[in-house]
């Protein structure tokens, strides 16, 4: 599973004005990931705006986008909920021509137990007939997966082969590291921490900030990889302050404001997420100008 060591980036939706989907804009911002030499692609997590998709919305977005990739990175594609029945019926109706694995983040609003979760992603396993990461994000889903509940999926299930890990728990981080099988793959959730999970020994970040400058986050992550932290170091630092524009009110309206600047697409969201306040904008806009130079 070395096509997911790295930086995998977490795709944005560009909308129209109106709130269609611009695929002109998901055009130019998949050729430029790739230009910047990302190492995967994720199609419609969280930061993808997948919870405002339709089901029609996002059979195309996920057809373009194979078909744009044209194999040239391998494709993730986000498929998650809070209803089992619906999530697995909806794995098992994908069309999985041009994609690697599935992404399914873990129920949110029920707030299930441990036992919950595991069955949630055992039947999740027995539908797929793609790889599978957990993804494990406590802010957004308002339940928590274990380390003992990730490391047991991660040993009964073959076909389930990471996590996404966006606790911010270093705690969990050392537990999953010491105690999970040893081709089990830890990602970072969270750029801002993606350097020291990979210290401890993380294969790389699913990101959200790559999607406007993947040349600059791979190069941390890849320098991190190969245990040059030296160099590493300053790279991370210098991403800090952008970083923390890009989350200050809400992802992805942060980075969309980003790649608008950047030319790729508009800054479009759809309701209930807004776009960034213009005094904040300017902040993004300076920042992105002086890391993009």
């Amino acid at each position: 599973m070395n096509k997911f060591h790295g930086t995998g980036v977490a795709i944005v939706t560009p909308f129209n004005a109106d709130g269609t989907v611009d695929y002109d804009g998901l055009r130019k911002l998949i050729n430029y990931l790739i230009e910047g030499k990302v190492e995967y692609l994720v199609s419609l997590g969280t930061t993808g705006e997948a919870s405002t998709l339709n089901k029609e919305d996002k059979k195309k977005i996920w057809e373009f986008t194979a078909e744009v990739n044209n194999s040239r990175l391998p494709l993730v594609a986000g498929i998650g909920g809070n209803d089992t029945a619906e999530v697995t019926n909806s794995i098992k109706q994908f069309e999985i021509n041009g994609y690697d694995a599935i992404l399914s983040a873990s129920p949110y609003y029920n707030k299930p137990t441990q036992e919950g979760i595991y069955q949630h992603y055992k039947a999740i396993s027995e539908s797929s007939s793609l790889p599978v990461f957990l993804y494990n994000v406590p802010g957004r889903t308002a339940s928590n997966i274990s380390p003992e509940t990730t490391c047991r999926l991660a040993t009964d299930f073959k076909n389930i082969i990471g996590t996404k890990e966006a606790s911010g728990n270093f705690d969990q981080f050392n537990q999953i590291m010491r105690d999970k099988p040893e081709d089990f793959l830890l990602i970072s959730g969270d750029d801002p921490v993606a350097m020291p999970m990979i210290s401890l020994g993380a294969v790389g970040v699913i990101s959200v900030i790559a999607n406007a400058l993947p040349k600059q986050l791979s190069e941390m992550v890849r320098l991190a990889l190969n245990g040059d932290y030296i160099a590493a170091r300053p790279k991370h630092l210098s991403l800090i302050e952008f970083t923390r524009m890009m989350f200050a009110e809400g992802n992805p309206a942060g980075v969309k404001a980003a790649l608008k600047q950047l030319g790729i697409c508009d800054d479009h969201v759809r309701l209930p997420l807004v776009r960034v306040s213009d005094g904040l904008r300017t902040a993004i806009i300076a920042e992105t100008i002086k890391l993009s130079a």
